[in-house]
């Protein structure tokens, strides 16, 4: 009786026998590579039985290797003066006739454009050019001064252009968000007072301004765009203090600006 062998029956031989081996190993290794590419992009949360309570999609995942985004912000803000009492002040107080100040803080709003360039792997140079409304205030209050009526708290609104130009340190990314750090240096113009109360406008404020910026900021990534929360500090490097005759500007010295701001970035 013969015995049947399965090699020769399948004509398996030598180089035939390799190339099955090597097709079945591919065979294998592909739902795993395919698995493995899925996963690099997917997460997915399970729990103590093992069954699956969420997925987590990473969004854009090459957002990053992009060396320009454009974008947006509003941001509303809160801003005073720093000031400080002159020596008349001073010399009013010895004479009790004086004017104290007290700055108060006023809240505005700013609306704006993102150009953000990518310098590095953690590095990105962001110019937000943008338009700020504000209006700041400083109570002053008489003490012996005549008449006591004729003092009121001064206001100083108006419409500014301002030119950010900021270094942005970011963090890994972890999954769908990463927190930043920004700061840099920003001037800015007035180009319009919206205040017109001859007796409320009698303080002067300088047209130009130079101010050191710094903050915090979350990037958090969607399907089709990024959106970043940021609290700025902004400080003033210029005295705006325009000299004047009236009992406001001989009672200061020093006028800078002083704002916090929450940017609602969209890039």
């Amino acid at each position: 009786m013969a015995t049947p062998h399965v090699w020769h029956q399948l004509h398996l031989h030598g180089a035939k026998v390799a190339a099955l081996a090597a097709l079945t190993l591919v065979a294998g290794l592909a739902p795993h590579s395919a698995l493995a590419q899925k996963k690099s992009k997917t997460s997915s949360s399970k729990g103590s039985r093992g069954q699956v309570k969420s997925i987590t999609v990473n969004n854009n995942p090459g957002y990053d290797d992009k060396w320009f985004h454009p974008g947006f912000y509003i941001a509303p803000n809160f801003s005073r003066y720093k000031i400080e009492q002159s020596p008349a002040y001073v010399q009013a107080i010895q004479n009790g006739r004086a004017v104290s100040a007290n700055s108060l803080v006023s809240p505005g709003l700013s609306v704006g454009f993102i150009g953000d360039v990518r310098l590095a792997d953690y590095f990105n140079l962001r110019f937000a050019p943008g338009v700020s409304f504000l209006t700041r205030r400083i109570e002053f209050k008489p003490y012996g001064y005549e008449p006591a009526d004729s003092v009121f708290t001064q206001e100083i609104g108006g419409t500014q252009i301002d030119l950010p130009l900021l270094l942005k340190f970011k963090s890994e990314r972890r999954r769908n968000a990463r927190v930043y750090v920004v700061g840099g240096l920003k001037p800015s113009i007035n180009v319009g007072n919206r205040r017109k109360d001859p007796l409320r406008n009698q303080l002067q404020a300088a047209s130009g301004d130079l101010a050191i910026e710094y903050g915090v900021g979350l990037d958090l990534f969607y399907p089709l765009f990024k959106f970043a929360p940021e609290l700025r500090f902004s400080h003033g490097l210029t005295n705006l203090l325009v000299p004047g005759k009236d009992v406001y500007s001989r009672s200061l010295q020093s006028m800078k600006s002083n704002t916090v701001t929450l940017y609602l970035n969209f890039e």
